[in-house]
């Protein structure tokens, strides 16, 4: 592996760790997108390294700090972390049945949605706080 390749991995892992301990996300925010985008990866290729970086205990630090503040409800973490494990095994099957292609515009039109959502959702709370 180039030493290049290893700075931009590096890269990606600082920003996707900032951004999960920030506002949550990661993965498929930060990681999936630079892998195709950066380092030329497919898109199952960078969906299952995505899924693998989740599978070790990355965020347990960020996980500490915000317990600490009283903001975990770890009743919905644990249903929500075991029905996620069920639905990742569903969803890559899926998704490795698909054409890579298809997989991206799907993956791009839940992100775009997503995008809208949370930009009208902040821009409507910040108008309300004035």
């Amino acid at each position: 592996m180039e030493q290049q390749t290893i700075y931009i991995l590096i890269v990606i892992g600082i920003l996707a760790g900032i951004l999960s301990g920030f506002v949550g996300v990661g993965g498929g925010v930060i990681i999936v997108p630079a892998l195709v985008y950066v380092l030329g990866m497919s898109q199952h290729g960078a969906q299952g390294t995505s899924l693998f970086i989740l599978l070790l205990p990355v965020g347990i630090l960020a996980v500490m700090n915000y317990w600490k503040a009283g903001n975990v409800n770890w009743k919905f973490g644990l249903i929500v972390a075991v029905t996620f494990v069920i639905g990742g095994y569903i969803g890559s099957k899926l998704a490795l049945r698909l054409s890579p292609g298809l997989v991206k515009l799907i993956f791009g039109l839940v992100m775009a949605y997503v995008s809208v959502r949370m930009i009208l959702s902040g821009f409507n709370t910040l108008t309300n706080e004035s």
